[in-house]
């Protein structure tokens, strides 16, 4: 197998090596990478050496390890996307076609100068990334959601269903949590904003961080986890273990998919009533999309306060309609679910991402119920640059959060 195809013969085209391998010729490295391949060995400087003299080729130290790395990439690594990874900025790497590549590092898309040679090439590398996650990519299963060793979130869609070439999809997960002093100073809480967060987390309210997808709702989730007091257990579910908030005691569980023979299936739900069972402080549910909506709200109606979630939402008023739509599709009727939603969950920030890639809490809602017993959300805070606005639900919040500001 030789995993991804190698980067175009453009030389502007970046490589992980950094010294360009090409000074051989494509067909050589092509030639070596074969040879490796049909070995099944790794790609060291002193077996690429030696498979380049097996073709009559002798290169010096600076080409030869150039060389290495970039076979090292291909059949080990991330391939030509590796230097992508590897940027400290980078957040996606999107791949819709072998030379349409693209890089978000924060501030929206842009498109990356790295160019795969073919289609296949592309198809290859999802391929053998899925076959590292321990996942199945193949005609018969032509799409894969997984996780990488490192933590990386990984997509893949294959030809007929993704068209014209493999999509794939990589989301970098960094290894600490931003603090709330970073988030402040990135403009994502506005100043001031701060005070209300840690008094959020220390009155032990219940809420969950909404918002589209890529608008940082796990980033701030984190962050928030991370303020919570040091004697107190955090359990996490998530279908793919992405939070990773700086705390010392924090019990982390995954959702597991079937094994090839559809056995082994570990949901989300599963996790969520494993948790319950682990004496937890804080009860996180990584991403409320299923049935744990109903396990989440009956957990934080039986004395688990403080719990928190994250949800995809267009608005905070939307989220009362987006956890009726979850309830009842689990069995759970309107009424019983606006009853745990109004008893068990109290707020709601709502993030956004500006069209400039700035991601920023724009609304805090509190929830309350109508006339006909129905929970909607109340506008309580408002972004605004120079510090959050006011808004009618303040007096509720401020209650919640027992008159600490």
């Amino acid at each position: 197998m030789t995993g991804a195809g190698a980067v175009g013969t453009d030389p502007a085209v970046p490589r992980a090596g950094g010294q360009g391998p090409r000074a051989g010729g494509a067909g050589l490295l092509d030639a070596v990478r074969q040879r490796l391949a049909a070995s099944g060995a790794e790609p060291t400087p002193a077996r690429v050496a030696a498979a380049l003299r097996a073709q009559g080729r002798l290169l010096g130290d600076a080409e030869v390890l150039g060389a290495a790395e970039e076979l090292r990439s291909e059949l080990t690594g991330a391939g030509p996307l590796e230097a992508l990874l590897a940027d400290p900025d980078v957040t996606d790497v999107l791949v819709s076609a072998p030379d349409r590549v693209w890089v978000d590092r924060g501030a929206g898309l842009e498109r990356a100068p790295v160019v795969f040679p073919d289609a296949p090439a592309v198809r290859r590398l999802a391929q053998r990334l899925a076959a590292v996650a321990g996942r199945r990519l193949d005609d018969a299963r032509p799409w894969v959601d997984a996780r990488l060793p490192d933590g990386t979130r990984m997509h893949a869609v294959l030809p007929p269903v993704a068209v014209g070439s493999t999509c794939l999809s990589l989301r970098v997960l960094r290894p600490r949590a931003f603090t709330l002093e970073e988030l402040t100073a990135a403009g994502t809480v506005p100043p001031g904003g701060d005070r209300v967060l840690r008094a959020l987390i220390e009155a032990r309210v219940s809420y969950l961080v909404s918002g589209g997808t890529g608008s940082g709702k796990t980033t701030l989730l984190a962050t928030l986890l991370g303020l919570v007091g040091e004697r107190e257990r955090i359990v996490l579910a998530e279908d793919s273990a992405e939070l990773r908030p700086d705390h010392p005691h924090v019990v982390r569980l995954e959702a597991r998919p079937p094994n090839q023979e559809g056995a082994g299936l570990v949901t989300l739900r599963d996790l969520v009533r494993q948790a319950l069972r682990m004496r937890p402080d804080r009860l996180v549910v990584g991403e409320v999309r299923g049935g744990e909506a109903v396990d989440l709200l009956a957990a934080l109606n039986t004395g688990h306060e403080g719990g928190s979630g994250t949800l995809h939402a267009n608005t905070a008023a939307d989220v009362p309609a987006r956890l009726e739509a979850l309830g009842t599709a689990a069995g759970l009727d309107r009424a019983a679910l606006h009853s745990q939603l109004g008893a068990g969950l109290s707020a709601v920030l709502h993030v956004v991402r500006d069209a400039d890639g700035r991601r920023r809490i724009a609304e805090v809602h509190v929830l309350e119920r109508d006339r006909a017993g129905l929970v909607r959300t109340v506008p309580a805070l408002r972004w605004d640059p120079a510090g959050f606005e006011r808004e009618r639900g303040w007096a509720r919040l401020r209650a919640l959060l027992g008159g600490a500001l």
